[in-house]
């Protein structure tokens, strides 16, 4: 398994990949910040992701300061992004943007993993 953290770095670059760096991270704060998810069963279904990786970077997300917990209906906490997981959301929109010239041959593709939120162009 890779390691987290880029020690030898002195690189805000590499302090950001230490917080949402990881594997389904920016999918899953794109679903927070475009598509207004907040329950746990709704990231997990609607990025077919197991929910112990699940569980893993919603921990670490509020741990970081990117997210919120908040009592929700049943007892369940909602995750809600804080100012600093808002702040990263023209991160997603530019890796969007890059994506959608330079890693898709036939063209921009719609996000449809956040179950028609807004994406490419109409994110914002």
């Amino acid at each position: 398994m890779l390691g987290r953290t880029y020690d030898r770095e002195v690189c805000s670059a590499a302090r950001a990949l230490e917080i949402a760096g990881e594997r389904w991270s920016l999918l899953i704060l794109r679903n927070a910040a475009f598509a207004g998810m907040t329950r746990f069963t709704d990231f997990q279904k609607s990025l077919d992701i197991a929910p112990n990786v699940l569980a893993a970077r919603l921990k670490h997300f509020v741990e970081s300061g990117l997210m919120a917990t908040a009592d929700g209906p049943g007892g369940h906490p909602t995750y809600h992004l804080t100012e600093k997981g808002l702040d990263f959301k023209p991160v997603i929109i530019a890796l969007t943007e890059w994506g959608d010239r330079w890693a898709a041959p036939e063209g921009a593709p719609s996000c449809t993993s956040t179950k028609g939120a807004a994406a490419g162009s109409a994110m914002s």
